[in-house]
């Protein structure tokens, strides 16, 4: 008889150990996924070129009615991933105090082109088991946004649009602004 392996599940405390302790940094290019410790994937010149435009049209966008965060870990149950954009709620200290956890969470976005069946899957469910109430994959691939609403704790999304070209988006949580989808491209 073979003895079966299991994973070693890492607990969100148990990853910002790692990190505060030095065995991961900056540099591991890694996101806390369910309890595993997972690389993230290599960024090509269009993602990087995407999330700067997203970047440049949401502070903008926002001002100070919501912090523009880039590429810096949430916190979720048993999670701490990476996304592209997260639109946070203002908070005095600038999240110096703790990561951004569920309740201050307005919008979250991931770039795809080399990514898009892993956010599609994984990402969407993760996010939508812990309620984020709003999740957009901006598809490079296609071409279009995807709009995700209405999270179900089964990991799926009651609300799916596919808006493109001329077409206009205004986040859930911040209605005080719309923005053009052909703008991201």
């Amino acid at each position: 008889m073979t003895a079966k392996r299991v994973p070693y599940r890492f607990s969100v405390n148990d990853y910002e150990r790692l990190i505060e302790v030095g065995i991961l940094t900056e540099n591991s290019n890694v996101e806390l996924i369910r309890g595993e410790i997972v690389s993230k994937m290599p960024i090509g010149d269009p993602h990087i070129a995407c999330v700067n435009r997203l970047t440049r049209l949401l502070v903008r966008a926002v001002g100070d009615e919501a912090i523009t965060s880039i590429q810096n870990p949430i916190k979720l149950k048993d999670s701490e991933p990476e996304p592209d954009v997260v639109l946070l709620m203002p908070r005095m200290d600038d999240y110096a105090n703790g990561k951004a956890t569920l309740a201050e969470i307005l919008l979250v976005i991931e770039v795809a082109d080399t990514s898009l069946e892993y956010d599609r899957e994984i990402k969407l469910a993760l996010y939508a088991e812990n309620g984020i109430r709003e999740f957009w994959i901006v598809n490079l691939i296609d071409g279009c946004l995807e709009v995700y609403r209405q999270p179900n704790s089964d990991g799926t999304y009651a609300e799916m649009l596919a808006l493109g070209g001329s077409e206009t988006v205004e986040p859930l949580l911040l209605k005080s602004f719309v923005i053009s989808v052909s703008s991201m491209f």
